[in-house]
């Protein structure tokens, strides 16, 4: 019967010498583990020069340096999505359940705050009210207001506008409120046979930037537009 080998127990700390003797020993080692290469710097013999194998590590290690980034930075957009998507469906499920416009309004204004980190909150319905609609009177600006102008393109493109709003914009917007307002997101809001707007304005000024997306801004003006047709209509 064949004896086994008695197991050789390894130090718990190896030493640089007890390393280099064991390398010495396995001189195909990196040949079969080419992945380790990838994080370790090896000196050249030829001083400055960089032989070809070098160069294509470098470039493999920068690559996967390059890839690494790219996956954090595309994890982090899925975590903000994910975060982006239940906060729509609680503002969907909170304005589905108010039961008139005042009701909707405050809870507008508080699940835009709350949960969207708004700081101020208008809602512009461009038409005269008329005499049954006196208690909502305030939402409504009429047609002929001289800082509608500042609104006309983005009422027709009817797609949001984010940046720094200009001084009528924002006057009409958010009031007393309006030199706190650095950046907003405008939001045109189509409501049958009237046009309306969302202001949403925050005091940061990097907080709504002419490049950022228009995904949620634009489902937040269709879902308000909806919700205010239906009730409206009542």
């Amino acid at each position: 019967m064949k004896q086994e080998s008695p197991k050789t127990e390894l130090p718990e700390v190896l030493t640089a010498d007890q390393v280099e003797e064991w390398l010495y020993e396995r001189p195909d080692f990196f040949a079969q583990h080419l992945n380790l290469l990838e994080n370790m710097a090896i000196p050249h013999p030829s001083g400055e020069a960089i032989s070809l194998v070098s160069k294509q590590l470098e470039l493999l290690r920068e690559k996967n340096r390059k890839l690494s980034h790219q996956l954090e930075n595309l994890i982090q957009i899925a975590k903000e999505n994910d975060g982006l998507f239940r906060r729509m469906q609680q503002l969907t499920l909170a304005l589905i359940e108010t039961e008139n416009i005042e009701e909707m309004v405050a809870v507008l204004t508080t699940m835009l705050q709350d949960c969207f980190l708004a700081d101020f909150v208008a809602l512009k319905i461009i038409a005269d009210p008329s005499e049954n609609l006196t208690g909502i009177a305030d939402l409504f600006t009429s047609p002929n207001e001289d800082a509608l102008k500042s609104f006309e393109k983005i009422v027709a493109s009817g797609r949001p506008k984010c940046g720094h709003p200009l001084q009528a914009q924002a006057q009409l917007l958010f009031g007393e409120n309006s030199k706190e307002a650095l950046s907003s997101a405008i939001i045109p809001l189509q409501l049958g046979e009237y046009h309306g707007i969302l202001g949403i304005g925050s005091i940061e000024e990097a907080r709504f930037h002419p490049s950022m997306g228009n995904l949620f801004l634009d489902h937040i003006g269709e879902l308000v537009s909806s919700r205010l047709i239906t009730l409206l209509n009542r």
